[in-house]
């Protein structure tokens, strides 16, 4: 049986040779509704993820399951167009391992985004939140044996997302005139929307925003010490205090998200100018 380093170098060696050359130096995941960022990518090479070999097939909503390789910002990435999810059914291991195949195909800075539910009372639908850091509610990528070559048993996470980059974004929103927000990102495993009660806990421990995914990728990338900066679009208010009638709804989440992407990537070709 293959090990998960193994898998990932079949995966990379199956990608590495369609891109001609090209080297990605940034890798960005793209979350729910959030795909459309995507297009804005110069002279693009699409490889659809049922077409690398023992790679996951993302099967959520908002999730057309690409690699996306080209120029934004006048360098070369490659966009996860829809990430994997733990509730689809997936072990951790291919949660992230599109991270570690784009980390395998020299990578040298993740950009994370994710549509979220805004706990904070001050968060609105179409807010952007700068992640400035977690609460991890769902098992650790990292658990089982250690893979040495690419990080510590024990990794450090004290500063999972990079203060400069975190700098960056607030510099490059101030001059676009976007305000944004700054916050705890909170994983849960889904796929249920979670309850009022669950609402609350989640604020009452420090919790800004609330989803379904980023951490575990997050983890895998900051295991090999790679700079992470994360972004959320608020895309329900997730309060307490809801009428008898109100009713959480995937659709409703996605064209959230496909509102606020506009700003989001402007915001993400800006900085990816300046790294």
């Amino acid at each position: 049986m293959d090990s998960p380093m193994e898998k990932v170098r079949a995966a990379s060696g199956s990608v590495r040779p369609r891109l001609c050359g090209r080297k990605p130096v940034v890798g960005i995941v793209l979350g729910s509704g959030l795909g459309s960022l995507a297009e804005h990518i110069e002279d693009p090479l699409v490889i659809p993820y049922r077409d690398i070999p023992g790679f996951p097939v993302s099967t959520a909503v908002g999730h057309k399951g690409n690699y996306i390789v080209g120029t934004l910002g006048g360098k070369t990435v490659i966009a996860m167009q829809g990430r994997i999810h733990y509730y689809e059914g997936y072990p951790m291991e291919n949660v992230v391992m599109p991270i570690r195949v784009m980390m395998d195909l020299g990578i040298k800075v993740l950009m994370v985004s994710n549509a979220a539910g805004g706990t904070n009372l001050d968060f609105h639908i179409g807010d952007l939140m700068i992640i400035k850091d977690h609460i991890n509610l769902m098992p650790n990528p990292l658990i089982g044996p250690n893979i040495d070559e690419l990080g510590p048993r024990f990794p450090d996470m004290t500063r999972p997302y990079d203060p400069s980059l975190i700098r960056l974004a607030k510099e490059i929103a101030s001059e676009c005139g976007f305000p944004v927000k700054e916050g705890v990102y909170v994983a849960n495993t889904g796929p249920t929307y979670e309850t009022p009660a669950e609402y609350k806990y989640f604020r009452s421990i420090g919790g800004d925003a609330v989803g379904m995914s980023t951490v575990p990728e997050v983890i895998a990338a900051r295991h090999a010490s790679l700079p992470v900066f994360g972004m959320s679009v608020i895309t329900n208010e997730a309060h307490d205090d809801y009428s008898e009638d109100y009713v959480n709804d995937g659709n409703d989440v996605v064209e959230a998200a496909d509102a606020a992407a506009g700003r989001m990537t402007v915001l993400f070709k800006k900085m990816i100018e300046r790294l």
